[in-house]
């Protein structure tokens, strides 16, 4: 005697009292990308005079813009260390105003005792996951590189990786680290041609596709039922009814 298929649904928690709602294709599909060109904030780790994580950074924008990209650089001379001061420094505020104002992000850190440096660390600790009900990371595109002095390494942008789920963007696959630094840049600060930059110009482009699919969607993308759950119980208590999931 044939033994009875058991529910997929067996031994699930009553998901009415969950907030349980499916998400849908049309969702997504119904929303417009934006008219105006993508929008790319680049943040660098360093404040030497002769810096070539800013030198990369610059490159990053250059290919951007050259892809049709509207590209703001921030500079972190002047930010003061997390927690040294309020967030309604001029330099916090003028970060988190361009986190806000960006559909898709670029982290370059030079590698500083085999990680990402202070500098840039610092940047990312002044951008909170929620301000409010304005989000300045959340659903936005990140691609992560690294210069280092020595032989290439991928320490910086693994932790940069760490960082980029954790503020919960969407990082890329692709990434760029430049080993040995000095010798990719020329003494005007532009990279040399060869493998290295060619590489740097994969990782702009993919960015710039992955924007293009994403932006504007960054609501649906970032949505999360246990936030659903705390936000609107009485509505999502009535999507679960019509589903079938109502409360027995």
């Amino acid at each position: 005697m044939d033994k009875p298929t058991p529910s997929f649904t067996d031994g699930m928690p009553n998901l009415s009292e969950a907030h349980f709602e499916v998400p849908t294709a049309e969702r997504m599909a119904a929303t417009a990308p934006p008219a105006h060109a993508p929008r790319f904030l680049i943040l660098y780790g360093s404040l030497r005079e002769r810096s070539f994580s800013r030198f990369l950074a610059y490159e990053a924008a250059r290919l951007l813009e050259a892809m049709g990209g509207d590209v703001r650089i921030f500079h972190a001379d002047g930010l003061p260390l997390p927690d040294d001061t309020t967030a309604d420094h001029p330099k916090v505020q003028e970060l988190r105003n361009l986190s806000i104002w960006s559909e898709g992000q670029v982290w370059v850190s030079p590698e500083r005792h085999g990680n990402m440096t202070g500098v840039m660390k610092a940047q990312v600790d002044w951008l909170p996951l929620s301000e409010g009900s304005v989000r300045p990371t959340q659903g936005r595109t990140l691609a992560v590189m690294q210069v280092s002095g020595g032989s290439q390494s991928f320490n910086a942008v693994n932790s940069l990786r760490v960082l980029g789920r954790w503020m919960r963007m969407i990082t890329i696959p692709n990434q760029s680290s430049v080993p040995m630094a000095y010798k990719e840049f020329d003494d005007a600060g532009r990279m040399k041609p060869g493998p290295l930059y060619d590489r740097v110009v994969d990782v702009c482009e993919e960015l710039m596709k992955f924007t293009l699919l994403t932006r504007g969607r960054a609501d649906y993308l970032v949505d999360r039922y246990s936030e659903r759950k705390e936000r609107e119980p009485a509505r999502l208590q009535a999507v679960a009814a019509d589903i079938g999931f109502a409360k027995r």
